[in-house]
């Protein structure tokens, strides 16, 4: 199998649609700017704008692959996203990885304060689970199903688990299996999230879900190894990020485990077994394989 797929994609000519409407949720399910605290509300909506929404993206990409319509994934990839961004704005904090870009611009305790921040993170993660709480177009059963999943992939045994351990690690050299599973959870766990979500909404059945789950850990693994390798490679004003943050701090990263070809030729790898998984799933998996290839090559 070749490790990208070269004809032109009928998804691709649905992504903007989908952005628009993630754009349309999320602006609905914020305040606006000019609610008082104003200058909280305000910072809500900058820690939101730009980035790839890669995250929303898997949501509609897998739902749908599996037939679903996109008022159903609507508030799921809205919620992903917000739950992102918060992690981003608590992440970049100065009691954190302490970054002053994020996206290109200043990350949001600079362009506000601190304090701000906190709340700013705080608020998104609420947000999150009230878009999920207040849709109408989900059954009562299926919302329980999706804040439960959310939350556990969100929390102390996911993204937030894998952070802190993340935080502990500097300046150790961790075994590969280690690193993985480190990664797995302050990563990959809101990127296996996605596909839940989407099974969810369309009532799979378990082949479909383990199917889908292999798909979303596969993307969520290479991921990372792809952040490590560009973080070397790539330069601070294509990646929108301070580059070289991860050898400054003494973290452990697929690079300098494995070596950098190594881990380019291991994420290749999680990318075609990503798209065994999607083939798997359905004769129709078009949105999905678009997704692996249009992540795969990223440059930031």
């Amino acid at each position: 199998m070749s490790l990208t797929s070269t004809k032109a994609s009928a998804f691709d000519t649905r992504v903007p649609a989908y952005l628009h409407r993630l754009a349309r949720t999320t602006d609905t399910v914020l305040p606006p700017a000019s609610t008082d605290p104003e200058r909280l509300h305000q910072a809500l909506r900058y820690a939101c704008e730009g980035g790839k929404h890669l995250r929303a993206l898997m949501v509609y990409a897998a739902g749908e692959t599996l037939g679903v319509a996109a008022e159903k994934l609507d508030a799921a990839a809205c919620a992903v996203e917000l739950i992102h961004a918060y992690s981003l704005v608590h992440d970049d904090l100065p009691g954190m990885d302490n970054d002053d870009l994020r996206r290109g611009r200043p990350t949001v305790h600079k362009a506000y304060d601190e304090a701000t921040a906190i709340l700013v993170g705080d608020a998104l993660q609420t947000s999150a689970f009230e878009a999920l709480a207040k849709t109408n177009a989900l059954n009562a059963e299926q919302k329980v199903q999706m804040i439960t999943a959310l939350a556990h992939a969100a929390g102390s045994l996911g993204m937030v688990g894998g952070q802190a351990v993340d935080m502990a690690s500097e300046n150790l050299t961790l075994p590969l299996a280690q690193l993985e599973s480190l990664h797995a959870r302050k990563t990959g766990a809101l990127i296996r999230v996605t596909c839940q979500l989407a099974t969810i909404a369309a009532n799979a059945s378990e082949v479909i879900r383990h199917a889908l789950d292999r798909y979303g850990r596969c993307i969520g693994l290479a991921f990372q190894i792809q952040d490590d390798v560009l973080d070397q490679i790539a330069d601070t004003a294509t990646l929108g990020k301070t580059a070289g943050k991860d050898l400054a701090q003494y973290k452990s990263t697929f690079p300098s485990l494995l070596g950098l070809e190594q881990a380019q030729q291991r994420a290749h790898a999680l990318f075609d077994t990503a798209r065994d998984a999607a083939h798997s799933i359905s004769s129709h998996a078009e949105p999905l394989l678009w997704l692996a290839d249009h992540i795969q090559q990223r440059d930031h």
